[in-house]
């Protein structure tokens, strides 16, 4: 998992609890805790991905452009952050002559995919209401 994808999520959260108000790139990375530079790349891709859009100038910034009662973490996560749990090196080697070193790739490359399912089919259940709803209970405490 990267973080851009926490970033997202915490952006269109920020976003949802601003309904009526563009944020500045620098309004949600103060929010969020981090660059301005990494909130813009991270909203361009949900912009082209269609979960905000952008006004430039004067009172400009992001809105969000869906109902945070339809979109999940899982939606976040096919935009931002599949095929992020498979790892970039593997051990083993198809060619070698060791049962254990010729399929270990195979064999975890499986276990990874089906890890990532169960992860999307976990964050198909929340959405970004109710990550908001989450926090705003906190707030309440």
């Amino acid at each position: 998992m990267n973080s851009e994808f926490t970033i997202a999520v915490h952006s269109l959260v920020y976003l949802a609890y601003l309904p009526e108000r563009m944020a500045s790139s620098d309004m949600i990375a103060d929010n969020v805790g981090t660059h301005s530079a990494r909130v813009r790349k991270v909203l361009s891709a949900l912009r082209k991905a269609g979960y905000v859009e952008t006004r430039e100038g004067a009172g400009g910034g992001y809105r969000l452009t869906i109902d945070p009662n339809a979109v999940t973490l899982g939606d976040i996560y096919r935009v931002m952050s599949q095929g992020s749990l498979m790892p970039g090196w593997c051990s083993g080697d198809p060619s070698m002559d060791c049962v254990v070193g010729s399929n270990m790739k195979e064999v975890m490359n499986g276990i990874f995919c089906t890890a990532e399912k169960q992860l999307e089919n976990h964050f198909r259940g929340i959405t970004i209401q109710d990550v908001l709803a989450q926090i705003q209970a906190c707030d309440s405490k």
